[in-house]
């Protein structure tokens, strides 16, 4: 899993103590995420499920895509379909993913990359393996994460953030056993450069068997903790966690997730994808690839996009049945 590393780990910035009289958040829930199938068929885990959407907001859904190691000719992806009123963040930790949209945006992401598009108002998008990967086969894993738009921004302007593994800010914890990668939102001081319209804060953070890692996290924000792989204990109350589990914070200033003593043999360390954000608290409607306030609203999504007002697939991409 090499996402971004580093050689040195002590040479990074170094998050600071925790504060004597800052509150640990509890661990409220730990949830078993299911397996399904995305797109053309590529397996994926869904994380949120049968957490509480008061809990998530202003996370909608999010899936670990992978990890799957594909024999020559298996690669998938997903077809081209539609998004509005909200924002899709693709973050590859394995392999290579190339997107293109209806208004003529695209590019290429690889190992800890992240893709973040707004589809606002609305957009027709494509995600596929490029050729060589579908020929060679190879390793893929990521994670998905839909991220809510409040009313006022759900009709925004399409956009495309391409945020390249290089840009994330690197910190280590105070004793070096945790790398953190800072992928959206401000940790200690150090912002990462995602730009978001809710305030969220967004890490992929690698911790030593043996290790622990306390964070500071803004009070206002909801936490939840998802394990990409690995063994390990979340909250002062030592719950144990593994791969595709999320874990779900209370209320606090601090959270703290801890790596087992041993690892099985695939793993070298526990892996974990920490999110939070400030809640918009809106009512929310969705319905496939919309998400909405109303039940009207989205039935008037599916109506532009079946009237091609969300955008139309480009020739050269499309196929006769």
């Amino acid at each position: 899993m090499p996402a971004v590393t580093v050689d040195n780990v002590l040479a990074l910035p170094r998050i600071a103590d925790t504060a004597p009289d800052a509150a640990a958040r509890p661990v409220l829930a730990v949830t078993t995420a299911p397996v399904g199938y995305e797109g053309e068929g590529f397996p994926v885990r869904r994380a949120f499920a049968g957490v509480d959407l008061k809990h998530l907001d202003p996370f909608i859904h999010m899936d670990q895509m992978g990890e799957v190691d594909y024999a020559p000719g298996e690669p998938k992806g997903t077809p081209w379909h539609p998004h509005r009123g909200f924002e899709t963040v693709t973050y590859m930790i394995d392999g290579i993913m190339e997107h293109q949209d209806s208004n003529g945006g695209g590019g290429t992401i690889g190992g800890g990359d992240t893709q973040w598009m707004t589809a606002g108002g609305g957009i027709l998008h494509i995600e596929t393996p490029p050729e060589h990967l579908v020929v060679s086969g190879g390793l893929f894993h990521g994670v998905q994460l839909w991220v809510n738009l409040p009313r006022d921004n759900k009709m925004a302007a399409p956009r495309y953030q391409d945020i390249t593994g290089n840009k994330v800010a690197l910190l280590s914890s105070p004793d070096g056993g945790a790398l953190v990668r800072v992928i959206a939102g401000e940790l200690d001081g150090h912002r990462g450069p995602g730009s978001t319209y809710t305030p969220i804060s967004l890490v992929h953070a690698t911790i030593a068997p043996g290790a622990s890692l306390t964070l500071p996290w803004n009070p206002e924000f909801n936490a939840l903790a998802y394990v990409l792989a690995g063994e390990g204990m979340v909250g002062a109350e030592r719950r144990p966690v593994r791969m595709g589990q999320t874990t779900v914070f209370g209320r606090g200033d601090t959270l703290t997730v801890a790596a087992a003593d041993t690892q099985d043999s695939r793993t070298e360390s526990l892996e974990v994808f920490i999110l939070g954000g400030k809640p918009i608290r809106e009512p929310v409607a969705m319905a496939g690839p919309f998400v909405m306030n109303t039940k009207a609203e989205v039935i008037q999504a599916f109506e532009d996009f079946q009237a091609g007002r969300l955008g139309s697939i480009p020739a050269a991409h499309e196929t006769l049945a």
